[in-house]
């Protein structure tokens, strides 16, 4: 932990929320002189108060640590270029537009990258009307099932989350053309053009 850039962060999070440092420091349980020794570079804040300090801050424990904010940059608003992501404990699904670091479960998570399906694990698409119908026969069973189906389409994203022992059978907005991608519980990340 440089002392430097962290302590030049804290002073700058702590005054972009209008907190003054007898408020921060209250709120975590230490004196202000501490908020002010850590904000003029003079020491660093101990490990243990990290998590609630980054807390009362609005950043990851990580951030503190490096002294630094990770800008994304501003990638336009292609929902094709969507990352998923998804927790192996609790399969809670987050996407992101543009590269993140995300937590769930005190689990740093990847971007999964979806594999092109192949021609017999594809899911069936018809379109009815003015909708896309969506079957498959995957196993929709607890051990191995489809998590979701997703559709992405310019700035548009239609996710459709499934449950085990229900069957696949689902409709989607035909307003355009775009990229499916299911998440198989046992197999991964899949997608298909349509």
């Amino acid at each position: 932990m440089d002392c430097i850039k962290t302590g030049s962060l804290i002073r700058r999070l702590r005054t972009e929320l209008g907190l003054t440092q007898r408020q921060l420091a209250e709120s975590i349980g230490v004196s202000d002189k501490a908020v002010s020794k850590w904000e003029r570079s003079l020491g660093c804040p101990d490990i243990s108060l990290l998590s609630p300090l980054a807390r009362q801050l609005g950043v990851t424990p990580e951030t503190l640590l490096q002294g630094e904010m990770q800008e994304s940059l501003l990638v336009g608003g292609n929902m094709k270029n969507t990352s998923f992501y998804i927790c192996p404990t609790c399969g809670n699904l987050i996407m992101a537009t543009s590269p993140a670091q995300l937590s769930c479960c005190g689990k740093l998570l990847e971007p999964m990258a979806p594999q092109k399906a192949e021609r017999e694990g594809k899911l069936q698409v018809q379109q009815v009307e003015d909708e896309w119908f969506i079957t498959s026969g995957h196993p929709m069973d607890k051990e191995n099932y489809i998590t979701f189906v997703a559709l992405l389409s310019g700035g548009k994203l239609q996710v459709i989350r499934q449950y085990p022992e229900w069957e696949l059978q689902l409709r989607l907005s035909r307003r355009e053309h775009g990229k499916l991608i299911w998440h198989s519980l046992k197999d991964g990340l899949f997608y298909q053009l349509i």
